[in-house]
């Protein structure tokens, strides 16, 4: 996909990191926008800092985790613009504490939010992203966590790893298709985004988290300073992600350090000697 102008990008998690700054980019190659996420005020206040044409973009608030939220923002989308080109399943939250002090709500929410939202995405978009003459393009925000495991983040780590193999599934499936429609996946770093902070936004039916143990706490404070340490910018993540999409490319990795990571851990694995200790 290389001609974005008057096409219809519709991006999930769009009030702030990543996905605000997808929308930021998609806008400034001139495409419509139907932003998603959970929090309606802090959405608004993004879209108002497009600066760009109100009749280009439709907002909408709801919890990607729920199939039927994501079906309605589908049939929106299509309704609104007549036509999906750019698909961008980007929300997801963070959770940092020991794997045996992840609750079943922790597991819930956070498996919800960042692996079945992609689901959700695909199974309702795709389809009729198929029957359009100019297909389209689907970006699932994974993470290097899809490819690399850091402890203190399990529920994060398995999230991802499936956004991973559900894109990579996704991609074998459209080339023997011959579809119209290409799949990348997006595996960042660090970026100074506050994913760290998505406790904040938790939903109530997930209960408020625990207090963490010291080793929890730990981790916690190491994640966030991770983070907000991170080199690349979200608008830097952004321009890489156009930038594969333009060269159809399944893997979009805008960390060179993770890739050199990767190729050294599958040394490892090869050679049957364990991963050292982080």
């Amino acid at each position: 996909m290389k001609d974005f102008t008057q096409r219809t990008a519709v991006i999930t998690g769009a009030a702030s990191g990543i996905g605000l700054a997808l929308a930021r980019a998609a806008a400034a190659r001139g495409m419509q926008l139907v932003l998603a996420d959970l929090d309606g005020e802090r959405l608004r206040q993004a879209a108002d800092g497009l600066a760009i044409d109100a009749a280009r973009v439709a907002l909408h608030t709801l919890d990607v985790s729920r199939d039927d939220a994501v079906a309605a923002l589908a049939d929106a989308a299509f309704a609104r613009f007549g036509g999906v080109h750019l698909l961008c399943n980007n929300a997801g939250v963070g959770h940092s504490r020991t794997l045996l002090e992840h609750s079943a709500e922790d597991w819930a929410w956070v498996l919800g939010v960042n692996l079945m939202s992609v689901v959700h995405g695909v199974r309702h978009f795709l389809p009729r992203m198929q029957q359009q003459a100019e297909g389209g393009h689907i970006v699932n925000t994974a993470s290097a966590a899809g490819l690399l495991c850091n402890p203190g983040m399990a529920a994060y780590n398995v999230s991802k790893h499936g956004v991973v193999a559900l894109s990579e599934t996704l991609y074998h499936e459209l080339a023997a298709q011959r579809s119209r429609v290409d799949v990348s996946v997006l595996c960042p770093a660090w970026v100074p985004t506050g994913i760290h902070l998505s406790a904040r936004h938790r939903p109530e039916q997930f209960g408020a988290e625990a207090p963490p143990s010291a080793a929890s706490a730990a981790y916690a404070r190491d994640i966030g300073r991770a983070v907000m340490s991170g080199k690349l910018s979200a608008d830097d993540v952004a321009a890489a992600t156009f930038d594969g999409i333009g060269q159809r490319r399944l893997y979009i990795v805008p960390h060179r350090a993770v890739l050199d990571a990767v190729v050294r851990h599958a040394q490892q694995m090869a050679a049957g000697v364990n991963p050292p200790q982080l």
